[in-house]
């Protein structure tokens, strides 16, 4: 990247990593002007081969799904498995201030790369590590991906659906991305004690802590035994049906947010054309509603039924009530808000499409929005990454003639 005073310039961050997690974390890390190589095995980071999955072109030429989590790094092909290549690594990793990986824990410890191993070599060197469970326990050994670890075993999809429906469609890279974000504050931290210290440390993030870190509100309230927390339950059901999504005359759904049930109680009620509702001693106080959900529930929904979207929201705003429209995909790219608050840039790719891509949601103030390059290519970065190294130009080409390294062609669709 260019210099352009970014707070993480001059830091070096090499990565071991595929799919999602790991390398996103490694991408915010190199929008704050970190030099962050992303370390490929010759039979590619999986994240390349996904495009069926997501309804888009084949081939490396134009991959959003993988530019999104690696923008702005350089790429090394190196065949570890082969004495030349992980000797390459180590030399690579004795010159990062950070080393990221989400290896299972049995292939790092028979290559010498755990962190136990390491920190004898590389005593500053700060290590993050993604895992699917964490480091102990019964299944700490188990595949991890957040369909299962973050979704289903981290108490979300077996929760958050009406009871009386099927379990939510799950996406791919939501609690990757959460356990990236959650890896970059501990590693920023520990690099800060290092660089006053001398002294690195390992962080680790497991995707199933990360969920249940995210459901921990409901998760502590359910151990009292309230009806109203013993999810998964029908909606006529919740505690607070101002929290719920309603549905419009029109069919869209506009959720709410109104935790303070009672302040907002009278507000809301006239909102909804119900004033006769004001102060109505079956609905108010919230501990009265308990006994009177479901006839609520009713009158929210029939209420919602008698106008289009656009009426609600004007009334809504008018109120002062939060509230935000269920927004599909397609609107949220072209949402007004989201462009003027900088979530999204526009990628311009070589073969001449332009795509919309997401930025990481952090901000500074007197740093400028960095300007984004695609993902590397697997390998596109092998000989300069080498050369910087000390390997001379006929010690590469015997690495890449027995296999340790390589600079594939890219993957055309």
């Amino acid at each position: 990247m260019e210099h352009t005073n970014r707070p993480l310039e001059g830091v070096k961050i090499v990565e071991l990593a595929n799919f999602i997690a790991a390398p996103s974390c490694a991408r915010y890390l190199a929008d704050l002007g970190a030099d962050v190589i992303k370390v490929e095995a010759p039979s590619r980071d999986p994240l390349r081969g996904t495009a069926i999955n997501e309804g888009r072109p084949l081939g490396d030429y134009e991959n959003t799904s993988f530019d999104l989590d690696n923008a702005n790094k350089r790429c090394i092909c190196l065949n570890t498995k082969a004495s030349e290549g992980l000797e390459a690594l180590l030399k690579l990793i004795e010159t990062a201030d950070i080393f990221i990986t989400n290896v299972r824990e049995k292939s790092l410890k028979k290559q010498g790369l755990d962190y136990e191993s390491i920190k004898v070599k590389f005593p500053k060197l700060v290590y993050g590590y993604v895992t699917g469970y964490g480091e102990k326990g019964p299944d700490k050994d188990l595949p991890g991906f957040d369909f299962t670890a973050f979704f289903a075993r981290g108490g979300m999809l077996g929760t958050l659906f009406d009871k009386d429906h099927v379990p939510m469609m799950t996406i791919p890279g939501v609690g990757d991305h959460q356990v990236a974000m959650n890896l970059a504050s501990g590693l920023l931290a520990a690099l800060y004690r290092a660089s006053r210290t001398g002294k690195g440390d390992k962080v680790t993030v497991s995707l199933f802590h990360s969920a249940i870190w995210d459901v921990a509100i409901m998760l502590q309230a359910s151990q009292y035994g309230d009806k109203s927390t013993q999810y998964p339950i029908t909606r006529k059901s919740v505690a607070n049906p101002f929290n719920l999504p309603q549905k419009t005359k029109d069919g869209r759904w506009v959720q709410f947010s109104a935790p303070a049930y009672d302040k907002m109680y009278d507000r809301f009620v006239t909102a909804m054309d119900r004033a006769d509702l004001v102060g109505d001693p079956r609905f108010f106080p919230q501990a009265n509603l308990q006994n009177n959900l479901e006839e609520f529930y009713s009158i929210l929904v029939d209420a919602a039924a008698q106008k289009d979207l656009a009426e609600w929201c004007q009334r809504f705003k008018d109120a002062d009530i939060p509230y935000a429209v269920a927004q599909t995909w397609d609107e949220l790219l072209k949402d007004e808000q989201a462009w003027a608050a900088d979530c999204f840039y526009k990628m311009h790719y070589e073969n001449g499409n332009e795509r919309t891509l997401v930025r990481p949601p952090v901000i500074f103030t007197d740093t400028p929005l960095p300007e984004y390059k695609r993902g590397p290519y697997c390998g596109e970065h092998t000989e300069e990454i080498l050369s910087s190294l000390g390997y001379t130009g006929d010690q590469i080409k015997a690495m890449m003639e027995v296999g340790a390294a390589a600079h594939p062609e890219p993957v055309k669709g």
